[in-house]
């Protein structure tokens, strides 16, 4: 915020607004209404001054501060649909601002643009008077030719005025948004807006955010936040424990008007926690307030396509076309996401939409309103288009709902290996209605198709008692059919063993259907021969099985030697899914392994597959994030791997899985200077894994006695290592964090005694990072005994393992002596000259990389206008062309230009912004 003066003042609209000007002088009554001696309707007083908050009124300061902070440029856009809380962020932040205040006009329907300009005029004015300086701004509304007098007069202000205009997507008259647009050109940066809206503004925006000087706060930043959500529910009255707090913001999709009916309501109930856990989009208050603030605004084909779309969790372009029997999805999805907050838009290629959960609630309320054969067919259609598009379980679901028997029967078929589920995201809406007793006496295997969806959806009761009903029916079937069933049943056996957790059930299960491969094809496979696809598909689904556990059990080898045949199977099956499952896990094991280059060619391999787009393979893709986190994190890219990172949450339910992320945030954490932190989500991570063994709970072990050493508690430390780190045969790992813990200590012997042997042959089979980490520290070890020469052959030998696969943490994040031995290394000749000199001049760089590290790499900074000129000389706009973009003279950005050239030490304009690229100004 901007200081004002001391003394004594008034918030503007508080009293009434005098002075001359060529419309009659609106005055404020004692009754607190604007009174016009002639010709204009009154001014109302509380359309200037901010609204009274509600209560009980939460604070939410990270967003009040971006207002502060986005009043430094030009404008400040806070754009959401209605119920997201722009009013009351507004309101709290004008009100508390220091005095006189932000200028406030409340945008009204109807408002023509005489009669805004008049509000505008009143409240411009009443802040100058305010501040007790003379005013300079008209009261009457400006004629279109009289823009240049008020652009003027505030230009000519000792200080900026803020400006709010509530519901400014109110405004329809062009010449109205025009001159505003003319006075934020004119006034030399003292007027500042801050726009409250519904939808995207005509005003030219694009300009300012390529200047950088549009501060935007949209669904996402105004969504709560967990801690926002507990502190609601406390001041209503109604808390929650954490886990009931997170899943109803899961629920409101941090929705502030949902939220905030939700907290009213569980005050009342007497378990609130319980009611919580069951609060949607068909409660009452929270439907007729979706229908009459978010449904009566949208047309009729919008709404209809909501409506028909709900049958689905989420639909792209051409799938909203098909239910609808209309060629406009596209256009009017895109429509209804481009103002955010109810409809979600991902970034897929085509994009897929999922609506906001508490109106998904309430469209399908709606939808189970429409006749029986309207619903029959959307699923007929739902069906068609998923089963053409190779999503073999979401035709299912639709076929069982649709009644399709037979349809059902031919999916299971033909499409069994993709029908098994690897994630928690798969169920949606209610489940298909079971088959007659006759359809299934007459099939079996319709049965099995019922219990494949079933288990899909994660309601494992369910599709135990359909298998159990199929298998009845199944003893009358013919011998070829009654194989074919045997096999289906078996895979089905096998899902529900993975559901229920039961490792052992899991690997007997496996071994049943590998059992059912026919005998010819095990002994030599004929890749013409058609039952070498039947034969691919199990083991695919047997291997994918099997390596799930073996990770689960963290015997990583394993689970890589698993998921790498069942891909090679997938591929030759053309099964797009159970490929995703097996890319993504593979890419993360060769991340785990420390090798970069396959670790990051087959996770990008697999984020480019068709089956890793949409919101039901957000899970499968999160591990391919991880894998390429890791990567980044190996390479010393710590901004790449935290962006990754961000992906990985819906990852999360895999215990294992869960395991390695925290050692990827963990080490950021510990690079950000935030050891505390970074123990704390180790030690954790590591007590929810307690119960498997394996080399993900050694590495956490590793990583938090490591850290605790590093802080100086190397008691605590060698109390974690302890016997594991000691026994005859440790794991590599271990060993290596009782050596750094005894170096620590100062005891240089007892570390050498601890260090494992990682040049002997056994250690080519020990993640490459681990063996990496364990040779430098012998180096270190070696030069810290005198033994320079020694130093020098192991670093070396060091530099050529991690060379090819581009490690570079394990040098710029180890112990301080590193990179003397480095220097060192670098003076007495090295192979590795290149990699060498780059690392040791990186350890002399801040560790923090960014704008401000930038602007230290400069002898003389950018100023602000040289930035935002630098970000224009990027495209291929001239000078004349950005003078006419920022509204001044052509010498000006010529003088601009030439003082970027001399800072930037170039003589052009690409080879300035290339330079500028390099040090991370654009």
């Amino acid at each position: 915020m901007n200081p004002s003066r001391p003394g004594k003042r008034r918030r503007p609209g508080e009293e009434r607004v005098d002075g001359g000007g060529c419309m009659p002088q609106p005055q404020v009554s004692s009754n607190g209404i604007a009174e016009a001696s002639a010709g204009p309707p009154p001014l109302l007083a509380s359309r200037l001054t901010p609204p009274v908050l509600p209560e009980p009124l939460l604070l939410r300061p990270r967003l009040t501060a971006r207002l502060d902070a986005g009043t430094a440029g030009p404008v400040t856009l806070v754009r959401a649909p209605a119920g997201w809380g722009k009013t009351t962020l507004l309101a709290t932040w004008a009100r508390g601002a220091p005095e006189p205040g932000p200028a406030w006009v409340q945008v009204e329907e109807g408002d023509t643009g005489e009669r805004l300009w008049a509000y505008l005029a009143a409240a411009l004015r009443g802040v100058a008077e305010a501040e007790e300086e003379e005013p300079t701004v008209p009261v009457a509304p400006p004629r279109p030719d009289q823009l240049e007098l008020l652009a003027a007069a505030l230009a000519a202000r000792d200080r900026p005025v803020l400006l709010v205009l509530d519901d400014l997507h109110r405004v329809t008259d062009p010449a109205a948004l025009t001159g505003l647009e003319f006075l934020l050109r004119h006034t030399d940066g003292r007027l500042r807006l801050v726009a409250g809206a519904r939808t995207e503004l005509p005003l030219a925006l694009h300009r300012l955010r390529l200047a950088g000087e549009l501060t935007e706060l949209g669904p996402e930043e105004l969504a709560f936040t967990d801690d926002e959500v507990a502190d609601l529910l406390v001041a209503h009255g109604a808390p929650l424990p954490a886990t009931a707090v997170a899943r109803l913001r899961e629920r409101t999709g941090g929705w502030p008007a949902g939220l905030r009916f939700a907290a009213l309501a569980a005050r009342d109930r007497p378990d609130p926690q319980r009611w919580a856990e069951r609060f949607g989009g068909d409660q009452p208050d929270v439907a007729a307030y979706l229908r009459a603030e978010v449904l009566s605004g949208l047309t009729p084909a919008a709404r209809d396509l909501l409506l028909r779309a709900a049958v689905a969790p989420a639909v792209r372009a051409d799938l909203a076309d098909a239910l609808t029997g209309r060629g406009d999805g596209g256009q009017v999805l895109a429509g209804l996401a481009r103002d955010g907050g109810f409809l979600y838009r991902d970034d897929s290629d085509p994009p897929w939409y999922r609506a906001h959960p508490l109106l998904a609630d309430l469209l399908r309320e709606e939808l189970d309103g429409l006749g029986d054969d309207e619903r029959r067919d959307l699923h007929l259609r739902a069906a068609g288009w998923y089963a053409g598009h190779d999503r073999p379980a979401e035709a299912l679901r639709h076929a069982l709902a649709a009644g399709e028997w037979d349809r059902a029967s031919e999916l299971l078929l033909s499409g069994w290996p993709e029908l098994v589920p690897y994630d928690r995201e798969a169920a949606a809406g209610p489940p298909p209605p079971a088959p007659p007793a006759e359809a299934v006496r007459r099939d079996p295997e319709l049965a099995l198709a019922g219990a494949a969806e079933r288990a899909y959806a994660g309601d494992a009761a369910t599709a135990a008692a359909w298998l159990r009903e199929a298998v009845v029916a199944a003893r009358s079937l013919p011998a070829p059919r009654r194989d074919r069933f045997r096999r289906l049943a078996t895979a089905l056996e096998l899902t529900l063993a993975r559901l229920a957790g039961d490792h052992r059930e899991v690997r007997a299960a496996a071994a049943r259907l590998l059992a059912t491969r026919d005998p010819a094809q095990v002994e030599s496979p004929d890749t013409d021969d058609p039952r070498t696809g039947e034969d691919a598909d199990v083991r695919a689904v047997a291997g994918t099985a099997l390596g799930l556990v073996d990770l689960a059990e963290g015997d990583l080898r394993a689970a890589s030697a698993a998921f790498g045949a069942a891909l090679d199977a997938a591929r030759r099956a053309g099964r797009p899914r159970t490929e995703l499952v097996c890319a993504t896990r593979c890419a993360l094991l060769h991340a785990l392994a420390g090798e970069l280059r396959a670790a990051e060619r087959t996770a990008r391999a697999a984020l480019e597959l068709p089956s890793c787009q949409g919101w039901s393979s957000r899970a499968e893709c999160a591990h391919a994030h991880l894998a390429l986190a890791l990567v980044a994190l190996h390479r010393d890219q710590p901004e790449e791997a935290t962006a990754h990172l961000a992906l990985t949450g819906a990852a999360g339910g895999d215990a294992t899985v869960a395991a390695a992320a925290a050692l990827c945030r963990g080490a950021l954490l510990r690079d950000a200077a935030e050891p505390a932190a970074a123990t704390q989500l180790l030690a954790r991570a590591r007590e929810e894994l307690a119960s498997a063994a394996g080399d993900l709970a050694d590495r956490l072990l590793a990583e938090e006695a490591d850290l605790r050493s590093e802080q100086g508690d190397v008691d605590t430390a060698r109390g974690l290592l302890a016997d594991r780190a000691r026994a005859p045969e440790p794991a590599p790992v271990l060993a290596l964090a009782l050596a750094r813990v005894e170096l620590r200590a100062g005891d240089v012997r007892a570390a050498g005694y601890a260090l494992p042997d990682w040049d002997a042959p056994v250690a080519a089979e020990w993640p490459l990072p681990v063996r990496l980490a364990s040779g430098v520290l012998d180096a270190v070890l070696a030069r810290r005994g005198g033994d320079d020469r020694r130093a020098g052959r192991l670093l070396e030998r060091v530099l050529d393992l991690a060379g090819p696969e581009g490690h570079r943490r394990v040098f710029t994040r180890a112990e301080p002596a590193v990179r003397d031995l480095l220097a060192a290394h670098l003076d007495s000749g090295t192979a590795h000259w290149p990699t060498v000199s780059d690392l040791v001049r990186g350890a002399d760089e801040p560790a923090e990389r960014g704008p401000a590290g930038a602007e230290r790499a400069l002898d003389e900074p950018l100023t602000e206008r040289e930035l935002t000129i630098l970000r224009y000389l990027q495209s291929i706009l001239s000078n004349v062309e950005i003078a006419s973009e920022l509204s001044v003279s052509v010498n000006t950005v010529k003088t601009h230009v030439r003082n970027i050239y001399r800072k930037l030490d170039a003589t052009r304009r690409r080879e300035a912004v290339r330079r500028a690229r390099e040090l991370r100004l654009i």
